[in-house]
């Protein structure tokens, strides 16, 4: 490669890296100092509360066991 070659390369690249710059600088912009406000939740605390007692009581039907319907419990 000749030197004009060289140079015109490091131009080519230096004029990319130029254009390239102020057309991201365009399109994303600079950052604005706004406020913004953020919803927060509640924080969580130790405190178990009892469940309610007219849904957990002792002669409700459990869901987990098994229910056989007839006389053959193998199937």
């Amino acid at each position: 490669m000749k030197r004009t070659d060289i140079a015109a390369l490091i131009f080519i690249a230096s004029l990319s890296i130029l254009v390239a710059y102020f057309v991201a600088d365009a399109v994303i912009g600079k950052p604005t100092a706004e406020s913004i406000n953020v919803k927060t939740i509640a924080p969580i605390s130790a405190d178990v509360q009892q469940p309610d007692p007219s849904i957990f009581n002792k002669d409700a039907i459990n869901p987990t066991v098994v229910v056989t319907i007839g006389g053959n419990p193998t199937q």
